[in-house]
């Protein structure tokens, strides 16, 4: 898995660079599936960690966000690495630098694997299950662990950056939290759960994807956090389904199982 995850790293790291060029310069926006924004810069970054895991990993199968028509070539593979070449594309079109560039592994069904490279700040994420995880800064490598926060009012939540749910209000309200930090990308927030600057993430709907989910949920697996969908089941990473249809509940681990038993009640 070292190997693995160091040409993952190699891979996110190159990707990363192509997006910034893109940044730094002029790009076109698209709209696809008819309101989601999609870039030039996302297109060329997937192009090249599809081409480069396939290069590296030829047996392996590859699920990326702008080349999902391809799924079907996966088949029955043990391993398949799932993609998002840019998490956070509207924080890429606003400037904000909270975009990322995802990839993740999975092995029989459960991922094993990730790195979340936040090319605009330098920022790596990086974990193996089992063999814990690391927050890169300025080349230096630090230990990843969450933070052990039980009481569910003082959990500190993050959420997205352009906009708060109401549903993810009432959540709020209803578990007593009254901490809150804002951030772009899945990538970001899980990482930032990893690290212990929060505790808990709260997607309830179905928008996120399996790649939006694969590398976080590794990482913060490898760093003793627990990432489920809100019925407190597994993310199934069977390419046949993309969506995550029941959402997605993150959280610091120890909280979990009382999260899952207030959120039950009430949503």
């Amino acid at each position: 898995m070292q190997r693995d995850l160091q040409t993952a790293e190699t891979i996110a790291r190159e990707a990363g660079e192509i997006l910034l060029r893109y940044y730094r310069g002029h790009y076109t926006v698209d709209l696809k599936n008819g309101c989601e924004p999609v870039t030039e810069a996302d297109r060329a970054a997937n192009e090249h960690i599809v081409d480069r895991l396939r290069e590296e990993f030829p047996e392996d199968g590859v699920l990326a966000e702008e080349s999902v028509a391809e799924a079907g070539s996966i088949g029955n593979r043990r391993r398949v690495w799932m993609v998002d070449p840019m998490d956070g594309t509207n924080e890429f079109i606003n400037h904000t630098d909270e975009f990322a560039v995802m990839i993740g592994l999975v092995v029989d069904g459960r991922p094993v694997l990730g790195v979340v490279n936040q090319a605009a700040t330098g920022i790596v994420y990086r974990g193996i299950v089992g063999h814990g995880a690391e927050c890169v800064r300025r080349g230096v490598a630090h230990p990843m662990r969450v933070d052990a926060t039980s009481e569910l009012s003082d959990l500190r939540l993050i959420c997205s950056r352009s906009h708060l749910p109401e549903i993810v209000e009432r959540m709020m309200r209803d578990l007593g939290i009254t901490e809150m930090l804002r951030s772009g990308s899945v990538g970001l927030k899980i990482g930032k759960i990893g690290t212990g600057i929060c505790d808990l993430y709260l997607h309830p709907s179905a928008g996120t994807k399996l790649w939006d989910a694969c590398a976080p949920e590794a990482i913060l697996h490898a760093a003793g956090g627990r990432l489920t969908d809100f019925d407190g089941r597994p993310i199934s990473y069977d390419p046949a389904q993309v969506h995550n249809r029941r959402g997605l509940l993150a959280s610091n681990g120890v909280a979990h199982e009382a999260l899952l038993a207030r959120l039950r009640d009430r949503f």
